[in-house]
């Protein structure tokens, strides 16, 4: 794998490694004491997570098979079951069979879950960087629609009848889901009708997901002048809360002030 051209978000590297290379934004102000200032490498080191035991990289070959194996199950798990587990759970063997299916879906989840946490790390790692950017959208978008064909089981699940379903969960195999399950029956009384549940998980990437990434890329991009720094928002605001009565009397020349063409939803 080539490398990228910006700082690597996968391998955890070294601070003095990154200040040299340029890499690293000025995000708190170095201490002058050689043991302070080690400290605080090191407390900037721990927090980098190392995620190579997920994929090794944005552009790793892993990230695009799994993404096309979470396709194909996702639709196979749904041409299997969708339409069935009313009948499924009143069978005969229903809570044999029922957990089966749970664990199938537990395993699909699990493979979307691996995908998702990396994307969803890699870009909190820094923001305010495109390529991350685009690889978290990318990302969330397959994710989605791979998903969308998972929602029926939830949806089905709760219009099974209290007895039916009960019966079943007397058989341990499905009897290990019922903390799950119990959970998933509490949504019922305000469960929509079947398309509308579908029209609203297919809306979340452009709609309540695209607006979260817009206030995290807007508060990751906001600077401020303290002193001879420049700082982000999170170390500008750990100084007003400094002991240090003059640190934290320190503030910055002048907050900056959102954007209304970029801040203001759309109508």
């Amino acid at each position: 794998m080539s490398a990228p051209q910006h700082a690597d978000p996968i391998r955890p590297c070294c601070c003095k490694a990154q200040k040299a290379s340029g890499t690293e934004p000025t995000t708190e102000e170095e201490p002058q004491d050689s043991r302070a200032r080690k400290a605080a490498c090191r407390r900037r080191c721990a927090a980098r997570v190392g995620l190579s035991d997920l994929y090794s990289g944005l552009d790793s070959p892993e990230i695009t098979s799994d993404l096309a194996r979470s396709d194909a199950r996702c639709l196979a798990f749904e041409e299997q079951h969708k339409g069935k587990l009313a009948a499924i759970a009143s069978g005969s063997d229903g809570g044999n069979a029922l957990a089966a299916a749970l664990r199938e879906l537990e395993s699909i989840d699990d493979l979307i879950g691996r995908i998702a946490s990396f994307a969803q790390l890699v870009y909190t790692g820094n923001t305010t960087d495109p390529a991350r950017a685009k690889f978290f959208g990318d990302v969330q978008e397959r994710i989605t629609t791979s998903s969308s064909h998972l929602l029926f089981f939830s949806l089905e699940l709760n219009q099974i009848d209290d007895k039916v379903l009960d019966n079943a969960m007397a058989e341990p195999a499905l009897g290990h889901f019922r903390p799950w399950i119990e959970d998933v029956r509490k949504e019922k009384p305000y469960q929509l009708e079947d398309r509308i549940e579908q029209l609203f998980h297919e809306k979340s990437v452009t709609g309540q997901g695209a607006w979260n990434r817009l206030f995290d890329d807007t508060i990751a991009s906001l600077r401020f002048k303290v002193g001879t720094k420049t700082l982000t928002i999170e170390p500008t605001l750990n100084l007003l809360q400094d002991r240090d009565a003059k640190t934290a009397r320190r503030r910055p020349r002048r907050w900056p002030r959102p954007s209304r063409r970029t801040c203001a939803p759309s109508r």
